[in-house]
């Protein structure tokens, strides 16, 4: 029986990025697969934010080309790239410390219909941005935290914000870029089940250094060393591969192993 084929939203062919004799990104051939949680994961220095950065046009590749749903993207500026359903987040969102939650929410929304402020529009707009602001909120759970100031939400909580502003945007394709970096475990728990949660009808994309995370999250691995592809595979393929182990995981790997035996212990008690 034939396999149907795959569609992939996101692919790039040779990728690389040289810098004065330094090549960070070397022949990187990526294929994102629509619906799909993709984690690149590497070692620090490895090229995992470079190639967000080639991938959102902050950089130019210096060969190589980038196809998002078959069309070619590479030459496109970042703004255009945005529009296009291609979003990244906790680099580009738009959270103001001492606005309350629910108008940084707005001033994305404003962002998606191409707008700068609504100020000094109708109440009939802004009522309409906020009803849909409220919606946001509630799919990444603050609802209730409407009208606190960003700046007095737990740490775990401004993330979930994050996510709230991108998803403002409309994405395509979600670009999460160390999501759940400097988290204690139970905000990291919530953001990973945030994220789980925002996928569905979505495609993402994330660099995450906590291997935890990604073995409860993605569907498919792409390990990076050395600014080239070392392997591919799901959670299982890629953890037991002695490259990997060698490469990067190391002490992580054991400690993904202790928390999830430690957690079945606890199951038995």
């Amino acid at each position: 029986m034939t396999q149907p084929k795959q569609d992939f939203i996101l692919e790039t062919r040779d990728l690389t990025k040289a810098f004065k004799g330094f090549t960070a990104v070397d022949d990187v051939n990526l294929k994102i697969q629509r619906g799909h949680i993709h984690a690149l994961i590497g070692p620090n220095g490895a090229g995992k934010t470079t190639v967000f950065n080639l991938l959102t046009k902050f950089l130019q590749p210096t060969t190589g080309q980038i196809l998002f749903n078959n069309e070619d993207i590479t030459s496109m500026q970042s703004a255009a790239i945005a529009r296009k359903g291609v979003v990244r987040s906790f680099q580009i969102s738009a959270v103001f410390p001492h606005l309350t939650v629910l108008e940084n929410v707005r001033i994305a929304l404003q962002r998606k219909e191409g707008n700068s402020f609504h100020f000094w529009r109708s109440e009939k707009i802004l009522n309409h941005l906020n009803a849909r602001a409220l919606e946001l909120l509630e799919s990444v759970g603050l609802e209730s935290f409407a009208n606190s100031v960003t700046v007095d939400l737990p740490y775990g909580r401004k993330r979930a914000l994050e996510i709230a502003t991108t998803l403002a945007l409309e994405p395509e394709l979600m670009l999460l870029d160390e999501p759940t970096q400097g988290m204690g475990h139970e905000d990291v728990d919530v953001v990973t089940d945030l994220i789980k949660k925002v996928s569905a009808n979505r495609t993402i994309l994330m660099v995450e250094h906590n291997l935890h995370v990604v073995s409860k999250l993605a569907d498919r691995i792409t390990v990076l060393q050395r600014g080239a592809i070392l392997t591919e595979g799901d959670y299982e393929t890629v953890s037991a591969d002695p490259r990997v182990r060698e490469a990067y995981m190391g002490t992580a790997a054991e400690e993904v192993e202790a928390e999830q035996a430690k957690q079945e212990a606890e199951a038995l008690v």
